[in-house]
């Protein structure tokens, strides 16, 4: 008989951001699927005992495939027992959720989501900022910065991402971001609006740089930095400053 799965998001690495339903669950799995950034000392809290496999997909670097995660997932499932399959941040906020879902599902494979601290919500807090503004910032949007290939997605609501009123959060966008904003600029978007490149959230490597989209644009064609990031820009990152 198929056991149960539980997609629970870690939260943006630190380990004291996990919720109690998160912790239960790594506590009684017989096998725990993680990402690269759920790995660490999240994974002190997994059954001693229990399957570990690491599935996680990072920009640039080798990677499992979805289709392979997804029957791996399965087969761990048919086995029985309880599985856990770990995902940073909340699972289905970029985390390819979908695509497990319904790979458990032509199977008739039980499962559930635990929700997870999302790591936007981690960089703004980090950065001592709301997320909202009354009056000023009533909207917030998630984009991420790259599509299957790596590259700047095609199809981008341009008009959306150029609105100075809202705050916008950019995923997986420290290798695209030079062009999203040539194409922000050209839609509109002020320069000089405030934003906030945030590596690291929560772990021992973070780093805030607060800076402006045209500045934050031009350093970042210039450098490379493995550490995870988020990209806030808006109307509520003027908080951060603009060094």
């Amino acid at each position: 008989m198929a056991g149960l799965v539980s997609f629970v998001g870690s939260g943006p690495g630190d380990p004291e951001l996990l919720t109690l339903k998160a912790v239960d669950r790594l506590q009684r799995a017989d096998a725990v699927l993680f990402d690269d950034l759920s790995s660490g000392p999240i994974l002190s809290h997994a059954r001693p005992g229990a399957d570990l496999v690491g599935v996680g997909k990072r920009a640039g670097r080798p990677s499992p495939r979805q289709h392979h995660v997804s029957r791996l997932l399965v087969d761990y499932a048919r086995g029985g027992g309880r599985i856990v399959r770990l995902k940073s941040g909340d699972a289905g906020i970029f985390g390819r959720l979908e695509e497990e879902l319904t790979a458990l599902r032509a199977e008739g494979i039980a499962h559930e989501i635990v929700p997870g601290v999302p790591s936007a919500c981690a960089a703004a807090a980090a950065a001592g900022l709301p997320l909202t503004r009354r009056l000023t910032a009533r909207r917030v949007q998630f984009v991420t910065g790259h599509d299957v290939t790596g590259e700047l997605p095609e199809e981008m609501n341009l008009a959306a991402l150029a609105d100075p009123a809202a705050c916008t959060v950019v995923y997986m966008g420290k290798r695209t971001f030079p062009r999203l904003a040539a194409l922000l600029m050209s839609h509109g978007l002020p320069g000089a609006t405030p934003a906030l490149l945030a590596e690291g959230v929560t772990t021992v490597g973070e780093a805030l740089t607060r800076s402006t989209v045209a500045r934050l644009a031009e350093r970042l064609a210039d450098t490379r930095s493995e550490l995870p990031a988020l990209i806030l820009y808006g109307a509520l990152a003027d908080e951060a400053g603009h060094g």
